[in-house]
Order: C-alpha cells, then structure tokens, then sequence
C-alpha cells in the first residue's frame, strides 16, 4: 500500500514495530530496546515522483507497490517542507513551456535540514541550450518564491547542471555540527534527524573505545566522520566512487585528521586483509599498522556475506547497522556465537511503512 502519513496513528505504528524487533529477537537474548521515533511528517529528505502527460495537464504519480495503479500526488506531507513548496511551484513553471516539459518522465528532489534543494528532471531525450536557457527561467521563478534551489537535467549519458549537483547538510551529532556533502542520484540517508540521533547514538555506545575503528560500506564517510572523535584512527571502505568523492570533500570540510577512506568493496578488503589478493589501491596504506579493535558495518539489505561474516567476527567490538532485520538475525546467528549484544536499538527511518532500521552494538564473549 501506499504511505499514508497520519500524525494522529504515528505512535500506534512505532509501538507495533517495537514488539515485532523484540520478538523476533528475543532468541539472541538482547538488553532492553533503546527506541528512536521519527517527527510524524515531513522527515524525509528525498522524494521521488514519476510525470502524468495528460493533453494539457502535467502531475505527479506514484505506484501503489502492492496493486501497481497510480494515483496522482499534487502533495506529499512525508517529505520535507521545501519539497512540497516546490512541487506545485515547479509544474506551474513547466506545464506552458512545451521545450520544458516534453519527454519529461521523472522529477526526484534532494533536500537538507539546512534548507537547500536540488531537483532532478529526467528525460527521454537529448537536451539542449534552449533547454537550459528555459530551465534558467524556471529557476529564477522559484527563487522569487522564496525557493533557492539547484536543478539538473537528466538524458541518457547527458547532465545539465544549474547551480550545483548537492546538497550540503548540517548534522548536529551530540554536541557538534557536522557538515556533509550530499549529491544527488547518490546514496544518503533519507530522514534527517533520524540520522542524527542514529550517529548519536553510535558516538554514545562506542565512547571510551580503544584503538582504531574499522568501517565497512561507509558511504560518504555519514558514521565514519561522527564516531572519529572516539578513536585514534578510522579506517573506512566504500565502492562507490562518487560516495568515496563525498567523503573526502567532508573531511576536509569538518577539519578530520584521523579518517582514511579506501574504495573498495568489503569483499575486497577481506581478501586484502587475508593476503587473497594484493590492490593497487593499498599502495601507501599499511593495514598492519592499524589497531582495530571496533568494526562498524552498515550493509545492503543483502546483510553480510559469509566471508566478511568471519572476519568481522575477529574484531573485539562490533557496530552493525541493519535496514533488513531478517539478514541481521541471520548474520547474528554466527556472530553471537562469539560475542553478546550489549546495546540494541530501533531507528524509524520510514514511517508508516513495514521497514524497520535497527542498530547492535556486540561486544566480544570473555573466555573461561
């Protein structure tokens, strides 16, 4: 079904998905569950819509993920606040231009806590300077409502860029305010102050950590930059190429000394941490200097694979960020053969909807 955002049931729906976490892993014994509610609307940083051309008429749409009908969205109230005053404000400019509008099939919309937008369009089609001299306008209309925001448009192996392609968002993470560089079509959390109290609460269960943080799956350095007042150093590995280009523009940023950031996958710094293979892009970077007693993983839904499985199992202390509690559960069939929880917490991020971020703290079992 589709998201029904209803302030009035918010409560109702996050005590349901308390019990269902808590049940589900009541066999791992955990302690009682840190629980972290998200605002009740208007908490999600992006928005994604598909474009309605019917004769003189320009809309947005959604798909029902269970039925596959569309039904039309003129608001969308569990977005941000600017998003949904741009939506109407960016159809009215485009529906007279028919060099704006034609071939026009999606609009996604990036958003900051900070208050700045960036708004993709996507086309079929190949654009051109007549294009963007029109965008220009359609920019300066929302700029005089109050709305300063970037737009990009997008064909195939084509990006036109007016302004910049990201946004900058501001994090208050305990007692400090972190700055990243979002960019758009790129991975980033999507509700803003629900990231911040999961950073906080990462920076919280780690404190008094010794040594040095291992992370796998960074992203654009979103946990890595926030945990590395606790240790001495951070070690941080990401495939993606624009998210390892993120992370370094917000380490600059926020003034981090202590962060080294790697693109690889974790697959492949398994293999180089077992001497499988050798990477050239190691050359410089002396793994066995580094003192990592903590390891953070924040995987895809597939969870971990069985190799990374094994090696995160040799780190003393383990954070793992979980958006799929069932390969959790199977991930923590293995890992709690070798160490207990000793904090477990629940993250909202997606209101309304069956999904359920979760976050174990693991600490390895003494020997007898």
């Amino acid at each position: 079904m589709s998201t029904v955002v209803n302030p009035h049931t918010y409560q109702a729906q996050l005590e349901a998905k308390v019990s269902q976490l808590q049940q589900a892993f009541a066999p791992f014994n955990p302690p009682s569950l840190d629980v972290f509610a998200s605002e009740p609307e208007h908490y999600r940083m992006r928005a994604e819509f598909r474009v309605w051309h019917e004769d003189d008429d320009l809309y947005y749409i959604m798909f029902d993920q269970e039925t596959k009908q569309r039904y039309r969205v003129d608001q969308f109230p569990a977005a941000s606040l600017i998003i949904n005053q741009a939506m109407p404000l960016l159809l009215t400019a485009l529906k007279p231009d028919a060099v704006l509008r034609r071939s026009l099939f999606q609009v996604d919309f990036l958003s900051s806590l900070s208050g700045e937008l960036v708004i993709s369009l996507l086309y079929h089609r190949q654009l051109d300077d007549a294009w963007q001299q029109a965008m220009q306008g359609v920019r300066e209309q929302l700029q005089q409502a109050g709305i300063n925001a970037s737009i990009i448009g997008r064909a195939k192996k084509q990006k036109r860029v007016l302004g910049q392609d990201y946004v900058l968002e501001k994090l208050q993470v305990a007692d400090k305010e972190l700055v990243y560089q979002q960019v758009e079509n790129s991975f980033t959390q999507p509700n803003g102050r629900m990231n911040e109290q999961m950073l906080s609460w990462a920076l919280a269960v780690t404190q008094g950590a010794s040594g040095d943080l291992l992370e796998l799956y960074c992203g654009n350095g979103n946990f890595s930059l926030a945990l590395a007042p606790n240790f001495n150093r951070v070690l941080a590995t990401e495939i993606a190429s624009s998210s390892v280009k993120s992370a370094q523009y917000n380490i600059a940023a926020n003034n981090i000394d202590n962060v080294t950031i790697l693109r690889m996958s974790a697959e492949e710094f398994t293999q180089a941490m077992r001497g499988v293979r050798e990477f050239r892009r190691l050359r410089g970077i002396d793994l066995g200097s580094y003192d990592c007693n903590t390891i953070l993983v924040d995987p895809p839904r597939s969870g971990l694979d069985e190799e990374t499985v094994k090696l995160v199992q040799k780190y003393d202390n383990i954070l793992y960020i979980s958006c799929n509690p069932e390969t959790l559960q199977q991930n923590l069939a293995v890992l709690s053969q070798t160490h207990t929880i000793s904090r477990f917490a629940l993250f909202d991020q997606f209101p309304y909807t069956h999904h359920v971020e979760a976050g174990v703290y693991l600490q390895k079992k003494q020997k007898a």
